[in-house]
């Protein structure tokens, strides 16, 4: 059998590995004030670092926008440069002014004119009057037809025509206008 000999004993040693807890030999307390201020300096920094992370957003280095996050827009920069000469005086600045004309625009508003094809509301869709139709778009006829809504019972029908040829029919505001298989309606009084 081997005996092994202790290892000697060091200020602040613990043969156990509490050298925490051991007590130090001579100037014990300066070296745990030492120790002390030592990790509380690296946590202090470390608070720091964690603070200036946390408080970027991180787009600002990478480049990349965050998502969901519209960029603001950049401002916009003139230069002007003089043309250089030999004169010593400023040349003179000289502004031209053009003022754009607006372009016209139409009133929106009720149609005067309307395809054959569609069913519409006078006065808001189309404007209440006289309308005429060259006849059917095809063989088989147009059919017209005004209603007091737009139900498409039997009952909502105030007057309706089928025709063979030119046509024409009084609107009035607030009434609904069906037609089918006609060629286009043109408001004529």
């Amino acid at each position: 059998m081997t005996f092994q000999q202790p290892a000697p004993q060091r200020p602040g040693y613990d043969p156990h590995g509490f050298t925490g807890l051991a007590a130090p030999h001579g100037g014990g307390q300066g070296e745990r004030r030492k120790r002390r201020l030592k990790y509380g300096a690296v946590a202090l920094v470390s608070l720091f670092i964690g603070v200036g992370i946390g408080s970027s957003d991180g787009s600002a280095d990478t480049g990349k926008a965050t998502a969901g996050v519209k960029a603001a827009p950049r401002p916009t920069v003139t230069i002007t440069r003089t043309a250089a000469t030999t004169d010593p005086k400023p040349a003179p600045t000289v502004t031209k002014t053009v003022t754009a004309k607006p372009k016209k625009t139409h009133k929106s508003g009720p149609a005067a004119g309307f395809p054959g094809e569609g069913e519409y509301l006078v006065g808001e869709d189309i404007k209440a009057g006289t309308y005429k139709t060259a006849g059917p778009d095809g063989e088989w006829g147009c059919y017209w037809e005004r209603a007091k809504d737009a139900s498409g019972e039997f009952r909502s029908i105030i007057a309706n025509n089928n025709l063979d040829g030119p046509g024409r029919v009084t609107l009035n505001s607030g009434e609904y206008f069906k037609t089918n298989r006609c060629q286009e309606w043109k408001l004529v009084g």
